[in-house]
């Protein structure tokens, strides 16, 4: 690929992503959005902090692998579970770390 087209790349996707944000942003407060698509969007922080979190608890390392003797695992479930139940932020992440870190001292 030459250096021409490679520079043209660059250019026709920075100016693609800039016009989809800026389009987001100039349009937000002219259109009206449909209820359904504003109960959409409250959900979108949780699902991408769900798609960022989950491959680091599930695959360690970067591995392709799935092992059930990932102390991540039942770590992020306890932890899960005490959000769920007391939305509190820093409960959930003090018994999310106890119980990685109680596991891993015991797996050795």
């Amino acid at each position: 690929m030459s250096d021409w087209v490679m520079w043209s790349v660059f250019i026709a996707v920075g100016l693609g992503t800039f016009v989809m944000r800026v389009s987001f942003i100039e349009l937000y407060g002219r259109w009206r959005m449909p209820p359904l698509l504003n109960r959409a969007l409250v959900y979108v922080p949780a699902s991408v902090l769900a798609a960022l979190v989950l491959p680091a608890v599930v695959y360690p390392n970067g591995h392709g692998d799935f092992t059930i003797a990932n102390p991540q695992i039942p770590a992020a479930i306890l932890a899960a579970l005490v959000a769920w139940k007391t939305r509190n932020t820093l409960l959930t992440l003090g018994v999310g770390m106890v119980v990685l870190w109680g596991l891993r001292w015991v797996v050795g």
